[in-house]
């Protein structure tokens, strides 16, 4: 059996939110073979000319592509665009489909749920969500459904309007939630695959403390418990999950940054739990480290466990593959991809290896 990787980049400069400019250095997406025996990665394929895939998701059969482009102006408006394309099945070969205006300005998250009837991108910039209906060919409908975000937060630099970051399903795929990094709440929607909606749930939101700046959530595989990264705040919100009703529980807040001599500014990423549940990591960007928490699986709270360095500078996503043994961490600001081994008893990383791929943002491991 192969495990591959697929690998989302930038390609042009992009302007954040806060102000920086970053130079694009990727020539598009690649594709990586990894050696589970060594944790080494080779470049296998590229797919070239496609203007900011920064973000990659790949339907439940591994058989179509979906990736955001994240871009301010598409078709000539003030919107990014998200693009199609069928999987080879020895994945060396993307063939496009076609491509849609988001409706939203810098899409930086597509998923798919998992009947593969539609894909949903979010819109950091202008801080929407917009639905497509997959078509027989993989191929994206015209949007059944867009969302406006409103609303704002304390910080007078990250929060003057919404910034939705991401959409996770819960267990059920009953509702979909979408933390607003620009207004301080997760937003809670009841899904509707047949009509390609969402509607508010009856406990429309999840609102965090004040400037947290919710950006990523993940849930415990027995569906329990939900962590939210907050990326203003760096910190983990563990939250009980009531499957019911759609609504949650704060049952505490921890430090993405433990180490109290760092005094540079810090803003989290991207946050994942392994298979069996056991431990959760996050992601830092500016302490360039992922930190460690052991899940104590009959209340759902975290006990810190360790902080291991990125091997790079601005972790962006990372990865846990499906066995649970592998993480593969995407550093954007020194182009590296680095693949580290996850202790199965104490939930701690040790480095294998890296390899260049010039500003990852994305990784997305599979199986074949």
């Amino acid at each position: 059996m192969r495990s591959l990787v697929f690998v989302g980049t930038y390609t042009q400069p992009i302007r954040f939110g806060t102000g920086q400019i970053l130079e694009g250095k990727g020539d598009g997406m690649y594709c990586l073979e990894l050696d589970y025996s060594t944790g080494k990665m080779k470049k296998i394929a590229e797919f070239t000319g496609i203007d900011n895939p920064s973000y990659l998701t790949l339907d439940k059969n591994k058989k179509f592509l979906y990736a955001v482009n994240e871009l301010k102006a598409f078709e000539g408006k003030e919107q990014g665009a998200v693009s199609a394309f069928a999987l080879s099945d020895d994945a060396k070969t993307l063939t496009f489909l076609n491509q849609r205006g988001t409706g939203g300005t810098d899409p930086c998250h597509v998923v798919v749920n998992r009947e593969n009837t539609h894909v949903y991108v979010s819109n950091f910039m202008s801080g929407s969500v917009c639905i497509y209906p997959i078509m027989p060919d993989g191929s994206l409908g015209e949007a059944s459904q867009f969302i406006q975000h409103e609303g704002s937060s304390i910080n007078p630099r990250r929060q003057t309007g919404p910034h939705a970051h991401s959409l996770i399903f819960d267990a059920e795929e009953k509702y979909a939630f979408v933390p607003d990094l620009g207004i301080d709440k997760m937003m809670t929607y009841k899904t509707d695959f047949v009509n390609g909606t969402l509607t508010p749930g009856d406990i429309p939101w999840f609102e965090t403390f004040a400037g947290a700046g919710p950006r990523h959530c993940v849930f415990s595989p027995c569906g329990s418990y939900c962590y939210l990264i907050n990326e203003l705040a760096s910190s983990l919100s563990a939250l009980a999950y009531d499957a019911k009703t759609g609504g949650f529980t704060l049952l505490q807040t921890v430090p993405t940054v433990v180490d109290e001599s760092f005094t540079t500014e810090n803003t989290c990423a991207d946050v994942h739990i392994t298979p069996n549940g056991r431990f959760l990591y996050g992601s830092n960007r500016g302490h360039n480290s992922i930190v460690i928490y052991e899940v104590d699986p009959s209340t759902g709270m975290l006990s810190y466990v360790d902080t291991e360095p990125c091997g790079g500078e601005i972790p962006r996503n990372f990865a846990i593959e499906e066995t649970g043994q592998i993480m593969l961490v995407a550093n954007q600001d020194t182009d590296n991809i680095v693949t580290f081994a996850i202790d199965q008893a104490k939930g701690t990383l040790t480095k294998l290896s890296e390899i260049a791929v010039p500003t990852p943002v994305c990784v997305k491991p599979y199986r074949m």
